[in-house]
This record gives C-alpha cells, sequence and structure tokens, in this order.
C-alpha cells in the first residue's frame, strides 16, 4: 500500500465541514493550534478512511477550552490530571464522542507494567513534540497540524510506514515496561495491518512477554484480564494466522493459552489428516477462513464467535488421543474430544475474560454458544448424511436458537483443512449436509417461512389416547420429519398421519 501524504492533506481540509465547531474555536482562539493525532493520522497516511477524531488543542487553557466545548455539544472531562475531553458536538451528532487533549507528559512510577501505573500532566504550553514522545510505536506518534496542514513526525513514523515497520518511540524496554499491555497491542498491529517489527522491538518484546502475567501486590494482575481480551480478539478477528503465528511465535501463548501448544506434535490419522498435527490442521482450518472459496460460500464479515469457534474446535485432542501402541486402538482417535473441549472452551473463555466485547460487536464472544459450536462440530462424521432427520438438521442449522450458520463455517473450515490421504474425500460432508439444508429451505420459501409445527403435545395426547410422556416426543419428532420432507402440510394431515400410523401399530 502506498504511503501519502496527499489523502491527508484532502481529509484535513474537509474535516472543518464536517466538524463545524472548529471554525467557531479557530474565531474565538486565534491562537491556538490544533492537531489531529493517533490512530487516525496513520490510516489516512495509508489512504484509508477513519471515523477517529482525536485532537490534541495547544495554547488554551483547561478551562476556557471546557467552556466553549460545553457550548457546543455534550461535555465530560476524564480525570483532572489527563486533561482530556470527551465531545460530542450538538450540529454533528457522532457514533462515538471525540477526544480532544491537552498536550500532556506521561511518566511510569512503577516501571511494573501497569497501565494505570502513570503520573499524568497536562500543559497547554507543552510543545506537540513532547506529548508525541509518550506514545507507544513512532507509527501511532505523528500529529497532523490542522492550521499550516503540515505533518508532524519527530520519530519517523512515516518511514516506518514505508516499510511497514513496528518500531517503539524509544528504546522498547522502557516503552513495554512502562505498560504490558504494549505488547499485545503491538502483536495486534502486525496482525491487523500485516507489519513487521524492527529487530530490537521484537528481541525486546519476546524477552518481556511473561510479564503478562505479572501480579499486583494485592493479587490482581498488572494487566487486565479483560484489557488482554480485547487485544487477542480484535488481532484475531483482523487476521487469524497471522495472528496465531505471532501469538505463538512472540511467547504469548505460551503464557496466556498453553493449552493451545499442546496441538504441536500431537499426531492424527494419516487416512484422514495427511495434512499434518494437530497444530498444522488448525492453522490450515484458520487459513480457511482468508481464502476465496470462503468468501464466496460465507460472504459476511468475520467476527469473533467463528475464528475462535476455528482456533479452539481440537484443543482437547492432545487430552484425549489413544493409540495403537499405547491404547490398542485401531487408529489413533479422540474419543469425546468435541464434548471436551467444549468444557475447555469455557475454562479459557473466563479465565481470560474473552466476553469483554459489548454485545453485538462483531467481536463479542457468546461463551454458550462457542462451547456449542465445538461441542457440535462433529456432529456430521457421526452418521451418514442422507440418513440424518430433517428436523435433526433443522434444530443445528436453522433454528433461530443456534448459531446455526456458523456452525456450517467450521464444519468448511475442518473440512478442507483435513486432507485424506484420498483426495476424493475432501469437505464432502459440508456440500452434503449444504445440499440437505437447501431443500428444506425451499420447502420453507415454498410456505414463506420455516413451517410451524403441526401439532403441540396436547393434540398428540388426545388423538393417541395417551398420556404425557416419552411417546408424545417421538410421535412429534414423525410428524415434524415428515412436514420438513414435504409430506404433510396441513393440520388435517399431521391428524390423519398420526391415526394411520396408530392403525398400522
Amino acid at each position: 500500500m502506498a504511503i501519502s501524504t496527499d489523502y491527508l492533506w484532502r481529509a484535513l481540509s474537509g474535516i472543518q465541514p464536517r466538524l463545524p465547531f472548529l471554525s467557531d474555536f479557530f474565531r474565538e482562539f486565534p491562537q491556538a493550534e490544533v492537531y489531529w493525532v493517533g490512530g487516525a493520522v496513520r490510516d489516512l497516511l495509508w489512504g484509508r478512511e477513519t471515523k477517529d477524531y482525536d485532537f490534541l488543542i495547544r495554547g488554551v487553557s483547561a478551562r476556557d477550552l471546557g467552556n466553549f466545548l460545553r457550548k457546543q455539544g455534550k461535555v465530560s472531562w476524564v480525570g483532572k490530571s489527563f486533561g482530556v475531553y470527551k465531545f460530542i458536538p450538538h450540529l454533528t451528532p457522532l457514533a462515538e464522542a471525540i477526544d480532544i487533549a491537552l498536550p500532556r507528559t506521561e511518566s511510569s512510577f512503577s516501571q511494573s507494567g501497569g497501565y494505570r501505573d502513570f503520573s499524568i500532566v497536562s500543559d497547554p504550553m507543552l510543545p506537540v513534540e513532547e506529548d508525541l514522545k509518550r506514545r507507544d510505536f513512532t507509527i501511532n506518534a505523528m500529529a497532523a497540524d490542522l492550521k499550516r496542514q503540515r505533518l508532524i513526525d519527530p520519530f519517523q513514523g512515516m518511514r516506518d510506514l514505508k516499510a511497514r515497520r513496528i518500531r517503539t518511540v524509544g528504546e522498547p524496554a522502557l516503552r513495554f515496561s512502562e505498560d504490558s499491555s504494549r505488547l499485545l497491542r503491538g502483536l495486534r498491529f502486525a496482525a491487523q495491518f500485516d507489519l513487521t517489527f524492527e529487530k530490537k522491538t521484537w528481541s525486546v518484546l519476546k524477552s518481556l512477554i511473561g510479564g503478562l502475567n505479572a501480579l499486583r501486590e494485592d493479587g490482581g494482575f498488572v494487566v487486565p484480564r479483560e484489557t488482554i481480551a480485547k487485544e487477542f480478539v480484535k488481532a484475531m478477528v483482523s487476521h487469524p494466522v497471522r495472528a496465531f503465528d505471532l501469538w505463538d511465535t512472540s511467547g504469548a501463548f505460551a503464557q496466556l493459552i498453553p493449552e493451545l501448544l499442546a496441538m504441536k506434535a500431537c499426531p492424527q490419522p494419516k487416512n484422514y489428516h495427511s495434512e499434518g498435527d494437530v497444530w498444522t490442521h488448525t492453522r490450515l482450518a484458520l487459513s480457511q477462513l482468508l481464502s476465496p472459496e470462503f468468501k464466496k460460500e460465507f460472504p459476511e464479515d468475520l467476527d469473533a464467535q467463528i475464528v475462535l469457534a476455528v482456533l479452539f474446535h481440537d484443543i482437547a485432542k492432545p487430552v484425549t488421543i489413544e493409540t495403537p501402541e499405547k491404547d490398542g486402538t485401531d487408529r489413533i482417535r479422540f474419543h469425546q474430544h468435541d464434548r471436551i473441549g467444549a468444557k475447555m472452551i469455557r475454562k479459557i473463555v473466563n479465565k481470560l475474560k474473552l466476553s469483554s466485547y459489548a454485545k453485538g460487536s462483531r467481536y463479542y464472544v457468546d461463551e454458550d454458544r462457542l462451547a456449542w459450536l465445538v461441542e457440535k462440530h462433529l456432529i456430521l462424521v457421526q452418521g451418514e448424511i442422507d440418513q440424518m432427520r430433517a428436523a435433526t438438521i433443522e434444530r443445528h442449522f436453522l433454528s433461530p436458537k443456534r448459531p446455526g450458520r456458523k456452525l456450517l463455517q467450521l464444519i468448511y473450515c475442518d473440512g478442507m483443512a483435513s486432507v485424506p490421504e484420498n483426495s476424493k474425500g475432501h469437505c464432502l460432508h459440508y456440500w452434503a449436509v449444504k445440499q440437505r439444508i437447501q431443500k428444506i429451505e425451499a420447502l420453507a420459501a415454498e410456505q414463506a417461512k420455516i413451517p410451524a409445527p403441526l401439532l403441540n403435545g396436547r393434540d398428540i395426547m388426545k388423538t393417541a389416547g395417551i398420556a404425557s410422556g416419552p411417546k408424545v416426543g417421538q410421535y412429534l419428532g414423525l410428524i415434524r420429519e415428515a412436514q420438513l420432507n414435504g409430506e404433510l402440510r396441513t393440520r388435517d394431515d399431521a391428524l390423519t398421519f398420526i391415526k394411520k400410523h396408530l392403525e398400522n401399530n
């Protein structure tokens, strides 16, 4: 991707019409300097659109700035020493508040890696370069001057952008020891934007990755698990394979999800998995999420549910493996790894607080649904698909109560990453169940929606003359199966079906 200031200048020239409060601000404070800072500058230099409006204002006191903003919209002051306002202008309603800050310095008073362990002092007259000096990586330490339309780049972030390189501002050991969450933030940037690390930055990052499990004196974690969860999930969704590799080679998996490392060198039966061990299979399954073929089948955006389901679907294989040599089995087997894996997932989700994003976000992890996906990922290899009851397919793949679409995606990725010695069997389960689903959906389209059951339990008990019990459920299942196969269409059809069944039995 070409790096140019052209898109940045166009964005700067168009920002005041989109945010009219800025024109009023310059009229009231002609001496003030306003800088667009943070990830927005990085993205604009890449030619990407941005919705981040983070501003640094110099030459105006916090009090005067606050009074002005309160006339222009809703505003809240974040911490007495932070010098940051959260601002939503009246005339330009935005989904998220704009950050408007005074220049500030930060100094870590503990060097323990805790992101809260900082002494922060705001100063309206502090040079912008001093503010940028406190930031984590050079690609995030640039500022765009709205008045003069010039780029402030004291740490050569533009050069690192062109080289697609991550480098800390100043000494890596100091930057990471100030705030250990920067270790994972760097991994996320590398995955999200396909960047490589500057040699020293990478070396220090790996040497300090153990700090992610450091404890405070009160027994709590220095780096909150919620912070770790957000960086991990966002990295995995941004680029599943790149994040997988980076978390492995950096040592982050070893520190935070060591259960995954047991997949390395865990063998699989070659007639079903000629691709290699469980680790290789999992990486290959993650790569399917990025393939053109997957996008054609599932054009929607990736989210945390499917990415983590693919990552964790075989996590229990190493703890359930049985071999002919050790256990006398006919081949390598992994008895109940689906069910045991689901239990392991619940523990990991809770340990790392993986459900930290808000519900509705593509990064939100629903523990129950994730565990269900792992538990059900073998449903199509446990019997003949053409013999599978239509009601079973409906319950697993078409019910709004279950993430059936995600289960299909997981089955697709698992199947495409399972390379049998006879390649003719490659992913046949997915295509077979897809055909069955299409038939049920065709019936649904004919009737405008997935048809409601024709009878309920009371109808069965009255017609068959039986009391409540398992027999009622069996009759309901028979009727539902015939209905989904198109054999029954009305309530009268179902009642006649039951009566004939009673006569013949």
